[in-house]
């Protein structure tokens, strides 16, 4: 007889969300993670008094009323703001590409000058009819200034490869904001929960089993027999033992120093360096997050790097090629009437936090 309504595979955002929503439910939860702890990429750790994002910076935004109202109903958010500031050359410009950002180009003052400069370089590539890579998409959208100090390094460091070898879709667009206006999310409410993320995960796991460094494929056949159903948020590749083939990622490497002694090391939560003589993406100082006061800071060294079997993957490249064989794995999926597959790996989809909640809290459990 089984033991469990549900296995899930997986206490990160997605598989703690419908731990919590079955449990609402009256079903009977086991939740498995390979980690040593719930959270997944949110996961936070406190370190001399600040909740350091161990897995990259994680803002909370979200223009739905609904999921705002249920992540504070879970743990109270402060009201802050993520203006990241670009580092190029020692030069630092405002993001996203705004009026600050334009003056700190060209020193220019109003929107009218702003526009006739970009204008006047997209100019010189309007006979770029169908971009071929990054190189001309970006060229052909914001002209040579602002590609090569904001665009070109960062993606190739993003991506591994040059930007003549990065597809083009990768910028269908970049938007550009005539105010003076750092505030990168255009979302009705943004913040990050007082105290840190963990926390959150400890509220939506309450009351359900959590085994924790424990590997789903290490004995899956005693794991599927004690539940009725799998939600699975690994993987879908792995889950079909790569059947197909490997779907592609982009991996990341952190690098975090607590700097004794020193109250403020970069005066914001996030700097990226777009220079590609620069090894790592961007610099994040966790206190800003929480407007802490400590004597002391903790940043992080963000490398992005290439994915192999076996490192953390956490950008999937959508491609033709991956979507072509993430379409195989989602029409077998649909056909393994037991298991639900969610979240960015199962669904080979990059979502943010807000999609993710917002997706479960509008599933049928």
């Amino acid at each position: 007889m089984n033991h469990y309504d549900y296995l899930i595979v997986g206490a990160g955002l997605f598989g703690s969300m419908f731990a919590y929503r079955a449990r609402k439910a009256g079903k009977r939860c086991l939740v498995i993670d390979r980690n040593p702890h719930v959270g997944g990429g949110c996961y936070t750790e406190n370190q001399a008094g600040i909740n350091v994002h161990k897995y990259g910076p994680h803002i909370f935004h979200t223009s739905n009323q609904q999921v705002w109202d249920f992540v504070n109903s879970l743990v109270p958010f402060n009201n802050f703001v993520n203006s990241p500031v670009a580092c190029y050359k020692g030069k630092r410009y405002n993001l996203p590409f705004n009026m600050n950002t334009f003056h700190q180009l060209w020193g220019v003052s109003t929107p009218e000058e702003a526009k006739a400069i970009i204008e006047r370089q997209r100019a010189e590539y309007a006979d770029i009819e169908e971009p071929k890579n990054l190189e001309e998409q970006a060229l052909k959208l914001a002209g040579r200034d602002i590609y090569e100090t904001l665009v070109k390094g960062y993606s190739e460091k993003q991506w591994g490869m040059k930007a003549t070898e990065i597809p083009a879709f990768v910028i269908r667009r970049l938007p550009f904001r005539f105010e003076f206006n750092n505030n990168y999310f255009n979302d009705t409410f943004q913040g990050i929960p007082v105290g840190g993320y963990t926390q959150i995960f400890n509220k939506l796991l309450d009351g359900c089993e959590v085994r924790l460094n424990t590997d789903y494929f290490a004995n899956r056949e005693y794991f599927d027999a004690l539940a009725d159903k799998i939600v699975f948020t690994g993987q879908i590749d792995a889950f079909y033992n790569y059947r197909f083939g490997e779907l592609d990622f982009r991996s990341l490497r952190f690098e975090h120093k607590l700097l004794n002694g020193v109250s403020d090391f970069q005066g914001n939560a996030v700097v990226n360096y777009t220079e590609a003589e620069v090894p790592y993406t961007r610099c994040i100082e966790h206190k800003h997050f929480e407007f802490g006061q400590q004597p002391d800071t903790v940043i992080t060294y963000e490398y992005s790097q290439k994915w192999e079997r076996g490192a953390a993957p956490y950008y999937p490249i959508n491609n033709s090629r991956n979507n072509a064989l993430y379409a195989q794995y989602a029409a077998l999926a649909a056909q393994t009437p037991n298991v639900i597959f969610g979240g960015r790996l199962a669904e080979y989809k990059y979502y943010d936090m807000h999609q993710i909640i917002e997706n479960v809290l509008n599933m049928q459990i």
